[in-house]
């Protein structure tokens, strides 16, 4: 499955990496473990098996030459429109979609969005990820999630009066003192890895649609503030990590 050459370039690797951040200025290409978080992301693709080509899309020239160093194609700039604090995911990735169909004159069926604020992927697990989709022929997207530690339906809604009711009409108050394996498992959206069909993108304008494959990931940790960059810091150098470990080697050349 997906091992010629033909298969593998149609799965893209696409990861949005705009040069805005409030939470963390410049937080794509703020350093962790001596390399740029946007690295991180870009070498876990090129470590799978299933991924052909590595794209990043971004609106600043400086990041593009960041990620070419570490192997991205970066073959176009993103429109400031498409870039903003309120810019939804699905503008860049038509604005990929086209750019592919206007200079390429094809458009490959899998884009395998990768968010570089989720920095520590396995590469097998992504792997695994795009093979789920690609062996299930009427699935509009994948999602990654990973299982809530504690359940959302034991949780209150409060009334205009004030009252403390659930978030389901049929649980009363005493349900909600159910153990949380009398609930359904609920999964929380991560950044571990989505695959977008880009057949479905074009025909609905819409990324996910009602038949969004569930994948269960690992649970990994995301990066937003300071001190996220901190806790990974420490975590990147007292574990094995071999995304690390290629960076290095990559720098040794």
């Amino acid at each position: 499955m997906l091992a010629n050459t033909s298969a593998k370039n149609d799965v893209i690797a696409i990861i949005p990496a705009r040069s805005g951040s409030k939470g963390v200025i410049g937080k794509n290409v703020c350093l962790l473990a001596g390399y740029p978080l946007v690295a991180y992301s870009i070498v876990a693709a090129k470590m799978t098996k299933t991924i052909g080509r590595v794209i990043v899309s971004t609106d600043s020239e400086e990041i593009a030459e960041i990620c070419k160093k570490f192997g991205a194609e970066v073959p176009f700039l993103r429109p400031a429109e498409y870039s903003g604090d309120q810019s939804q995911d699905i503008e860049f990735v038509l604005h990929a979609i086209d750019w592919f169909q206007n200079n390429e004159k094809a458009v490959p069926e899998y884009l395998v969005h990768l968010r570089p604020t989720t920095p520590l992927r396995a590469p097998h697990i992504i792997d695994v990820a795009i093979r789920k989709i690609y062996d299930d022929r009427e699935a509009s997207s994948l999602r990654s999630g990973h299982p809530a530690a504690e359940s959302p339906f034991k949780w209150f809604q409060m009334s205009e009066k004030g009252y403390f009711k659930g978030i389901r009409p049929q649980d009363s108050n005493e349900d909600l003192n159910l153990p949380r394996q009398a609930f359904p498992q609920v999964y929380i959206p991560d950044g571990y890895v989505d695959v977008l069909k880009t057949s479905f993108i074009r025909k609905t304008g819409i990324m996910y649609g009602e038949r969004m494959l569930g994948f269960i990931s690992p649970i990994c940790k995301e990066v937003d503030t300071i001190e996220d960059f901190e806790h990974l810091e420490y975590e990147i150098k007292r574990k094995d990590s071999p995304l690390l470990d290629y960076l290095n080697k990559m720098r040794r050349r």
